[in-house]
């Protein structure tokens, strides 16, 4: 697959892309680059993630320099979200059987991938990026909200109360977001990751 040209701050023109998270300086060319990889409906989804992330890290006080990883996370997470399994596998070669038998585990790190490749190097950016299927540290802010805009982003119809929640307290939304993935994949007989454990663990006393 050829190399996507790098984009052009110059070109970063908020009137082609309208208001919200992709009219913020430097955003838009990431948001021309992902647009071009996804459905419309993924597309759709991409910006809902980033215009409620930008409302919880805003919400929750982030600094600006954490405000802008936040929006340029949310709009890069589902990058890889729309390609072939063995292109998935190529970008993020699986590390454990679950990632075998379920390759769309992948688009995380696959996303991450893509990214690094168009030069972004900010670590939180990439680690949310990657954090979203899996999780993140509970410290990890940028991540957190990323995640929990993922899950909770109206179109999808559910986790309203967590979407609602995360504007006054981001990591008890993101701890109910965890544990309601956690039960929902156990309910469905489905393998629960490793690291969506080991958050879990960390934030959700044992209820045995």
């Amino acid at each position: 697959m050829p190399n996507d040209p790098v984009p052009d701050p110059a070109s970063d023109s908020p009137t082609a892309h309208g208001a919200g998270p992709c009219a913020r300086h430097g955003i838009a060319p990431w948001c021309r680059r992902v647009r071009q990889r996804l459905t419309p409906e993924r597309w759709a989804h991409v910006v809902r993630v980033a215009e409620l992330a930008e409302r919880i890290a805003r919400a929750n006080r982030f600094t600006e320099d954490e405000l802008r990883d936040t929006v340029l996370a949310a709009v890069l997470h589902d990058a890889a979200r729309d390609l072939e399994d063995d292109r998935l596998a190529e970008l993020a070669p699986p590390e454990r059987p679950e990632e075998r038998a379920h390759p769309m585990i992948l688009h995380g790190r696959a996303a991450r991938a893509l990214a690094a490749s168009w030069g972004i190097d900010a670590p939180r950016v990439l680690g949310a990026i990657e954090g979203h299927v899996a999780g993140v540290a509970p410290d990890d802010r940028v991540g957190t909200a990323v995640y929990v805009a993922d899950v909770s982003e109206p179109g999808r119809g559910v986790n309203a109360d967590v979407r609602e929640l995360a504007l006054h307290d981001l990591r008890s939304a993101y701890a109910t977001a965890v544990r309601r993935k956690v039960d929902h994949l156990r309910a469905c007989g489905k393998p629960v990751h490793p690291t969506t454990l080991e958050v879990h663990d960390s934030l959700v006393p044992d209820r045995s």
